[in-house]
């Protein structure tokens, strides 16, 4: 044999010829290590968490100057950074005006931080799909605006500062006029505002929130900042740039707008009516006040978390308008949590095209792609899957019931923050258990739906296909 090219050895009949073994290790590595939006973002959050666990943890943070135990800094914190407002511990009388401080800053940056990663992820889509998916997906969600990702956050700075900046302006007097030292109102004021937009549902007093429960001048200011936090970046954006121009909203706006507005109404309502007579909650108030109190704690199950009713006072028809309310949470790419209204309103819209028998999903005259429904789909297959688990972790950890349970873990996973009143009563496990339901909550269906967008793909070939029997 000759010094030449080496030949090709051709594999025995029925044999599998065999393959470098290194190179699948190296290129499973590669795509492991590899540096996403998703990963930096899920990093940086991790990151953070640990950061403020340790603040927190310090005796500067408390009010009596001793150490916070470990698992309920972590739990604060990892409530803080995805805005969720639980907490196992009475956050206006355990923490110091430093602890205060800390979770502040937190929220606002776990705030910011979610806001980023949903645009970091859309600009993930829009740049990997083809070119004509590209076009549709820059038109609806208007990224061709915000092309890079400095515009980005510069936008989510100003846009989510601006509204900040609007509510404390309203509530500081308010805080002034109503007994507050004025340094303390400007300190009160700054952190309802930043709680309130990010719809994260800390409160910096021991008396929480219910010693403003008949007063507009409070609950008006929180209520808007809740509403306006939770319809997410995209719609905020299009909308103060083309308030003029609805018609030339794109489909996400309208569709966010209409199913948030019905969801409200629907709310709004629904308390209004099954706590009308009860002299736990709504009853002993005028009509005024009890139109007042309805229409804010309508607002807060999207995922504001401020409680001016008791949730273990609540009907039990109310308890599960919340529950639904707090699972469905608020708009896409925004502070709440939840499987988010377009996705809600998607799965709806599907229904109701199979019912009247029409092949495509239509809303504003426009045709939903299959691949959108089925990714909403995903979201709340993957959602229902974190409460059940959860829900089941709690039976099992806990003595509560399964009514107390499932609100806790609604709450935990959709980032809402409302409490049966049992989250400083669980064990160490159990506040595990609800601290990783806020983690998936918050980073969940985002990171779920853009992955699931990205291995989008067309296929050659196609296997013939049979109907199976349903129902």
């Amino acid at each position: 044999m000759g010094r030449g090219r080496s030949r090709a050895v051709k594999a025995p009949p029925g044999t599998l010829a065999p393959t470098p073994l290194h190179s699948g290790w190296r290129a499973t590595l590669r795509g492991l290590t590899k540096p996403t939006p998703a990963r930096l973002a899920l990093g940086a959050f991790t990151g953070l968490i640990a950061i403020v666990t340790v603040l927190l943890m310090m005796p500067f943070a408390t009010a009596d100057g001793t150490t916070t135990p470990f698992v309920d800094a972590l739990f604060t914190a990892i409530s803080a950074i995805c805005v969720t407002g639980l907490s196992t511990v009475d956050t206006g009388a355990h923490w110091s005006d430093g602890g205060l401080t800390v979770i502040m800053v937190a929220v606002k940056l776990g705030g910011m931080g979610m806001l980023t990663l949903a645009s970091l992820l859309t600009l993930s889509v829009a740049r990997s799909i083809g070119l004509a998916q590209r076009i549709g997906t820059a038109t609806e969600t208007r990224s061709e605006s915000i092309a890079e990702v400095g515009g980005v956050l510069r936008t989510i700075v100003i846009t989510s500062t601006s509204f900040e900046v609007l509510t404390f302006i309203a509530l500081t007097p308010y805080m002034i006029i109503t007994d507050h030292p004025f340094w303390r109102s400007v300190f009160l004021g700054m952190f309802y505002a930043i709680s309130a937009f990010n719809n994260a549902g800390f409160v910096p007093e021991a008396e929480g929130v219910t010693q403003y429960a008949s007063d507009p001048l409070f609950l008006v200011p929180i209520g808007l900042a809740v509403l306006v936090g939770s319809l997410g970046f995209p719609v905020i954006l299009v909308v103060v740039k083309k308030w003029r121009r609805p018609r030339r909203w794109s489909v996400h706006v309208k569709l966010t707008l209409a199913t948030s507005g019905l969801l409200l109404a629907v709310a709004w309502l629904g308390y209004l009516v099954m706590e009308w007579s009860n002299e736990m909650t709504l009853g002993p108030l005028g009509i005024g006040e009890k139109l007042l109190a309805s229409g804010f704690t309508a607002i807060m199950p999207r995922s504001g978390g401020f409680a001016i009713l008791d949730v273990g006072h609540l009907t039990g028809e109310s308890r599960l308008l919340t529950d639904v309310l707090m699972f469905i949470g608020g708009g896409s790419g925004s502070t709440a949590g939840g499987i988010r209204v377009t996705t809600f309103a998607l799965l709806v819209l599907s229904i109701w095209a199979e019912m009247r028998g029409n092949k495509d999903v239509e809303v504003f005259q426009r045709r939903i792609p299959q691949e959108t429904i089925r990714q909403a789909i995903g979201v709340l297959v993957m959602g229902s899957a974190v409460v059940l688990a959860g829900t089941f972790a709690l039976l099992r950890l806990t003595s509560f019931t399964l009514d107390q349970s499932l609100f806790e873990v609604l709450s935990a996973f959709g980032t809402v923050g409302l409490s049966y009143g049992i989250t400083d009563e669980l064990s160490t496990g159990a506040k595990l258990v609800l601290a990783a339901c806020m983690y998936i909550g918050r980073v969940g269906p985002v990171t779920l739906g853009a992955a699931l967008a990205l291995r989008s793909r067309t296929r050659m070939v196609r296997f013939p296909s049979e109907r199976p029997i349903v129902g």
